[in-house]
């Protein structure tokens, strides 16, 4: 699908952005370990979250789902059922990682396969460790979807210093650590997402300016009776929308305030943006709240490595702020962004460079040399199948003086369905 987009002299409106993508993942996998009724308000609608509801249903939970409240019966730790089809994981990173742990505690044969997307992805930050604690992991080149995972000497607990930041691979070892009869821990020294350790409510201790995460047995795994707070992640495409356009003022409602997930907020304030936050609350383990942004001139910003991981999926709209940002501005020690859905470095750079703007591609990340009265036409982007790109790609196309096209506009749907909808809204 092209989408034409059309440019805004304003935005203005109240929308709720879509649910949490990785609570709601997170919300069905731990439902699958509770030995009960997990009743989850609000899941959401994508297609990941929906393909890790389809895999915890083959795996023996009793799954019911009525629009957007999901009731989850929980087979417990020890009713992991052994299968005999293929585990789909869809297009989503998380379920595959995660799963991957639950089935190597388990000790549950099983092969785990993914769309196209999700098959050229490396796995091998995960099939490592896991096979230090006891896996068998058979992969496509050592290293790709299809996995073959099974599980047949004793599982090893282990201390494991995470090499990245990295939440999926954190909550992968914790997972199949929740089998071991002694701890297993993991050492964090750059703070990545804690939806993990929140919702299962695992020991954490802090030494010597590490963060150790503890899982076993003795962890009961908690009831996941809770309602997912609307995505930061989708929120941000908002932020900056609202920032950038003159004359705006958008509310967004119910909103995951997770300290972990929102370094965005401090970025934008410390570039100049107007936003507020009302109404904060806590929605089981997870802060929320309604978060109100007006436009605003930005200035320039640097983005070092200690905080990507805390904004490693808002960095392509971030690149859109940076353009309309006085100074230049950098992202720096962002190569994880080469092994997103696509490279979205490379992609950034395309998008940028659809509109004429001046910026530099570097391997870990871009320079940014950003002017609030920068003008274009128009632009045909390309999303490269990549939901945030094509999300971004919209907000930037706000800023033109005539229509733009996004190809593979559909994609947004990944995490985001009623986008489109959405913007409608605010544009009118």
């Amino acid at each position: 699908m092209i989408k034409s987009v059309t440019p805004a002299n304003s935005l203005r409106g109240t929308i709720t952005p879509p649910p949490d993508k990785s609570i709601s993942q997170r919300a069905a996998i731990f439902s699958l370990l509770h030995d009960g009724v997990s009743v989850i308000r609000n899941y959401s609608p994508a297609q990941d979250p929906q393909s890790a509801l389809a895999c915890v249903e083959q795996l023996g939970a009793d799954v019911t789902q009525l629009d957007d409240v999901v009731s989850i019966e929980g087979p417990g730790r020890y009713g992991i059922r052994p299968l005999s089809d293929e585990l789909d994981c869809g297009n989503s990173g998380t379920a595959m990682r995660l799963l991957a742990g639950v089935l190597v505690g388990a000790g549950t044969g099983v092969k785990l396969i993914g769309d196209p997307s999700l098959s050229s992805r490396t796995m091998k930050r995960i099939i490592d460790p896991l096979e230090e604690m006891g896996a068998h992991i058979l992969a496509r080149n050592g290293a790709y979807a299809p996995l073959f995972v099974t599980r047949e000497d004793p599982l090893v607990p282990m201390e494991y210093e995470l090499p990245i930041a990295s939440a999926q691979l954190k909550s992968c070892i914790l997972l199949a650590g929740l089998f071991g009869e002694k701890p297993t821990k993991v050492i964090e020294t750059l703070q990545s997402r804690d939806h993990t350790e929140r919702l299962l409510n695992l020991d954490i201790e802090e030494k010597n300016g590490k963060k150790i995460i503890s899982a076993s047995l003795k962890d009961e795994i908690p009831n996941q009776s809770y309602t997912i707070p609307a995505d930061f992640s989708a929120a941000a495409f908002w932020l900056v929308a609202g920032s950038i356009v003159e004359d705006s003022e958008i509310k967004m409602e119910s909103v995951g305030l997770n300290p972990t997930r929102n370094a965005l907020l401090e970025i934008l304030k410390k570039m100049g943006a107007d936003i507020t936050i009302e109404n904060e609350r806590m929605e089981g383990a997870e802060p929320v709240g309604d978060i109100i942004v007006k436009s605003a001139e930005l200035r320039s910003i640097h983005i070092e490595e200690e905080l990507i991981p805390n904004c490693i999926d808002e960095l392509p709209i971030i690149a859109v702020a940076m353009t309309f940002a006085y100074g230049t501005s950098t992202i720096s020690g962002a190569g994880e962004l080469r092994h997103k859905e696509t490279d979205r470095i490379m992609a950034i750079a395309k998008m940028l460079k659809a509109v004429g703007a001046n910026y530099e591609e570097m391997e870990d990340g871009l320079v940014i040399r950003g002017n609030p009265d920068f003008k274009f036409k128009s632009a045909r982007f390309r999303s490269f199948h990549d939901h945030r790109i094509a999300m971004a790609s919209a907000v930037l196309s706000l800023k033109g003086s005539d229509d733009s096209q996004i190809e593979d506009a559909e994609c947004a749907a990944v995490s985001y369905k009623g986008f489109w909808d959405d913007l409608e809204v605010l544009l009118q």
